[in-house]
């Protein structure tokens, strides 16, 4: 029998690490998620099987797998923390036109001019006082920073996921090419001189394949890509002055378009983009982040 003061001193702390842990199955993959030590994992662990007068988890290999007894308690315990977390979120009333909340959303800066003006009008017309914060989006970290709360939701293209991160299609875009206005393929722009041309590629990484390219890949086909940039805005400063293709969603070169720019389509099928809308399933019921979630939604229908 469990003392009952061991239950009235338990840190509640210790129940988040053991959620975590009865998903990962492993204990660095827990201690990323926590973004804590694999040794304060250990560490909360044995306090608990302390507290519970049971092993909790078995090694086997690099997983941690639950003793009989975990495996009975874990599925109502889990229910009962987000049932506390749902309570918590919904103390005090929500009132949009009052809320200084401040909403953290994760994008690729490419979707930034896209988003962040109409954004920004929302929450001027309902929420005032509110505020929001664009970050960089990381997609390794993303479903810990969802998990944690640092981020409230991300905004990306269609990638794998599992519970607990929801995730909705927000659009559906296909790619284009953007060259100078006086590029000499603008009018004859085919699958050859399409692949012979030199390319510029977007990517936050110095090596890697970018998303176009595992279109292009799936079709066969191979391009020669002789610079990589950060960012569009700079890929457009240096395909204006050089007679390189740079190959994009057509979302992003709508803001990208001048007098100087012209758009053509790729000259061959590639399969769609798919913008999705991610975020943790514990907030499924705050309120704020429901009415965010509809407002982002929004945006990209118009």
């Amino acid at each position: 029998m469990i003392e009952a003061k061991n239950i009235q001193q338990l840190d509640l702390n210790l129940l988040k690490i053991f959620e975590c842990l009865y998903r990962e199955k492993n204990m660095s993959e827990t201690a990323k998620v926590l973004y804590i030590t694999p040794s304060a994992v250990s560490h909360a662990i044995k306090r608990l099987r302390s507290v519970l007068n049971d092993p909790l988890f078995e090694r086997q290999g690099q997983l941690m797998l639950p003793t009989p007894a975990c495996q009975r308690m874990a599925p109502e315990l889990i229910d009962l923390l987000e049932k506390l977390r749902q309570v918590l979120q919904a103390c005090g009333d929500f009132n949009l036109a009052t809320t200084a909340q401040t909403f953290k959303i994760a994008l690729h800066d490419a979707i930034e001019p896209i988003v962040l003006p109409k954004l920004q009008l929302a929450l001027a017309k309902h929420a005032p006082n509110a505020s929001f914060a664009s970050v960089k989006l990381s997609r390794e970290d993303m479903h810990k920073q969802l998990a944690n709360h640092q981020i409230d939701m991300a905004i990306d293209v269609a990638r794998p996921i599992k519970a607990p991160i929801s995730h909705a299609v927000l659009s559906s875009d296909h790619f284009c090419v953007l060259m100078k206005k006086n590029h000499p393929l603008k009018n004859q722009l085919n699958i050859d001189n399409y692949l012979a041309a030199k390319h510029v590629a977007v990517s936050n990484r110095a090596t890697g394949t970018v998303i176009e390219d595992i279109a292009l890949l799936q079709l066969s086909f191979n391009r020669q890509v002789a610079i990589r940039c950060q960012n569009y805005f700079a890929a457009k400063e240096v395909i204006k002055d050089a007679p390189f293709l740079l190959t994009l969603p057509s979302m992003v070169a709508s803001q990208l378009l001048d007098d100087t720019l012209i758009a053509r389509p790729v000259p061959t099928t590639m399969p769609a983009i798919y913008q999705h809308l991610y975020w943790h399933q514990s907030t499924d019921k705050d309120d704020a982040l429901v009415w965010l979630r509809g407002q982002v939604q929004h945006i990209f229908k118009r």
